[in-house]
């Protein structure tokens, strides 16, 4: 079959990028030709992938999406696929991987009735009714356990449509044989010494992912804690206003912010703690993939997937309410407790033998390459 993969953006450190480039690897890989449709794509284009960059434009971003959306019609009208997979909510998918949360709730409970008089929220809102209506026929790729019965609330989704799937952390994010020499290693690189404590955020999206929050509470450690502590972050994003609130918090000597990376495993294995106290996460791959490499994590429960964190004894969970003096102690006492975080790093290795945490590319594959019901 032809397949025809459609994202807004790609670019190589994104989770949604990263989940959508070893599905569609998975599918080429069983004989299927793949054929991508996108507005931007940074990095390297696998061998044999056909990817088309439309050539839209638009001063506002729903008018560019609708610009893009009709530009791809029109070349599937021309060249016609057996499967259309959306990365993003769009009309005219046989499959959605549903990587963001409901937009419909949120524009209900976090904003005003006046937003839903907007342009914007009338577009975002028909795209995924598009998706989600009982009438459509689009099969769901579902990552989070949470959204789904949102979906169905607003929309009323027949249950049939909904596929849940196992998370996909790639295997080269597990703790290798020689873990201990690349944790090594990647300390000298950095400077640190045996009794430094390096803090680790990785995520693009730095005001979602709660770095502010991250900063806050580097900034209120007791002052023996906080003098040996560091923190690296990690992301496609505008570092401007957090360097401004580092400076601020007096932190310019212990926090730096680097652009996104392929080396995210040396870190996971040369940090000892995963700080993640983001405001809205619909999963958090970053969590597992911290798990799986033996580092312990400290998140917020709204991730989607933080109750992994917690059925595996890896780390703590923020409960909501999220209380920023919560994060602050929660923080002190993991840092300040060595034997604590080498228990929530054996079990975190524990449990990634066990549990299917790395089979969502090959089961998404199956999905999109079964027969509509």
């Amino acid at each position: 079959m032809t397949l025809a993969f459609i994202l807004y953006k790609y670019f190589p450190f994104g989770g949604l990028q990263r989940d959508f480039l070893r599905i569609a690897l998975e599918c080429q890989r069983r004989g299927h030709a793949i054929r991508v449709y996108t507005m931007s794509w940074e990095g390297e284009v696998p061998e044999g992938f056909e990817v088309l960059v439309a050539p839209v434009r638009a001063l506002f971003n729903h008018r560019r999406n609708e610009k893009f959306t009709a530009w791809v019609g029109a070349d599937l009208a021309r060249r016609p696929v057996d499967r259309v997979i959306g990365f993003n909510k769009m009309p005219g998918l046989d499959v959605y991987y549903a990587a963001d949360p409901c937009f419909e709730d949120k524009a209900q409970t976090l904003r005003g009735g006046l937003y839903r008089c907007w342009g914007r929220y009338r577009h975002f809102a028909e795209y995924e009714r598009a998706v989600f209506a009982p009438e459509a026929r689009t099969r769901i790729l579902m990552i989070s356990e949470v959204q789904q019965p949102l979906f169905v609330k607003h929309y009323g989704t027949p249950a049939a449509r909904f596929h849940l799937l196992p998370p996909g952390i790639a295997a080269d994010r597990r703790a290798p044989a020689n873990a201990a020499e690349i944790r090594a290693e990647f300390r000298r690189e950095f400077g640190l010494q045996d009794d430094d404590l390096l803090l680790v955020q990785i995520g693009s999206g730095f005001k979602t992912k709660g770095l502010d929050r991250s900063l806050k509470a580097l900034a209120a450690l007791p002052r023996a804690l906080k003098k040996r502590t560091r923190l690296i972050a990690i992301g496609q994003d505008d570092p401007k206003p957090f360097l401004l609130q580092i400076k601020a918090l007096g932190l310019s000597d212990q926090v730096r912010i680097l652009k996104g990376r392929s080396d995210i495993p040396r870190f996971l294995l040369g940090a000892d703690l995963l700080i993640h106290p983001a405001y809205n996460e619909n999963t958090g791959t970053v969590l597992l993939e911290a798990l799986v490499a033996g580092l312990p994590v400290l998140v917020t429960d709204v991730c989607g997937y933080a109750h992994y964190i917690a059925d595996a004894d890896a780390g703590r969970v923020v409960p909501s309410p999220f209380e920023q003096e919560r994060l602050n102690r929660m923080l002190a006492e993991m840092l300040a407790d060595d034997a604590a975080r080498a228990a929530w790093a054996r079990n975190g290795l524990t449990y990634a033998d066990s549990a299917d945490l790395y089979s969502m590319p090959q089961r998404a594959a199956d999905v999109i390459l079964a027969e509509p019901a």
